[in-house]
C-alpha cells in the first residue's frame, strides 16, 4: 500500500486488534474499538483497571492492526509508543458512534458511565502492510 492507502485503511472503520507485551508471557492481545485521522495518533479508550492499562503504562508501547475480513483481504499493523490520559465523554461518544451510529453510540456511553475512563494514544512510527487486491 502506498502511504495514502495506508492512512486511509487505518482511518476506516475496523475493529483493531491491540498487542502490548507482557514480561512473563505471551503479549496481551485484545480487540479495541478506536479512531485515527490521518496523519495523527490512534486513540482507543479502555477501563483503568483493566490489566492492558498497566502493561502499556510499563511498556510504554505497543501494536494495532486492523483488517479487511474480506476478499480481498488487507491489513495495517501499526507500532510506536503510547501515552496515557483521562478521556472525556465527548471522545468516548465519538469513538462509539464509529461502530454503533451516533444515536447508538451516544446511548451506548450513557448506559456504560463509569466505563472507559482511560485514553491510550499510540503514536504510529513503524507500519507494515498488504493488500491482497494488489497481488498478480
Amino acid at each position: 500500500m502506498s502511504n495514502d492507502e495506508r492512512v486511509a485503511f487505518l482511518a476506516d472503520v475496523h475493529i483493531g486488534v491491540l498487542a502490548v507485551a507482557r514480561p512473563d508471557g505471551p503479549p496481551e492481545v485484545v480487540p479495541v474499538w478506536y479512531r485515527y485521522q490521518p496523519g495523527g495518533v490512534v486513540e482507543l479508550t479502555t477501563e483503568q483497571a483493566s490489566a492492558k492499562v498497566a502493561l502499556l503504562r510499563e511498556a510504554g508501547r505497543a501494536s494495532l492492526c486492523v483488517q479487511r475480513e474480506d476478499y480481498p483481504y488487507a491489513y495495517v499493523t501499526v507500532e510506536g509508543p503510547v501515552s496515557i490520559g483521562l478521556v472525556t465523554r465527548e471522545l468516548r461518544v465519538e469513538i462509539a458512534a464509529r461502530y454503533l451510529g451516533a444515536e447508538q453510540g451516544a446511548a451506548y456511553v450513557d448506559e456504560n458511565p463509569d466505563g472507559d475512563d482511560i485514553m491510550i494514544r499510540l503514536e504510529p512510527r513503524r507500519w507494515r502492510t498488504a493488500d491482497f487486491a494488489k497481488l498478480g
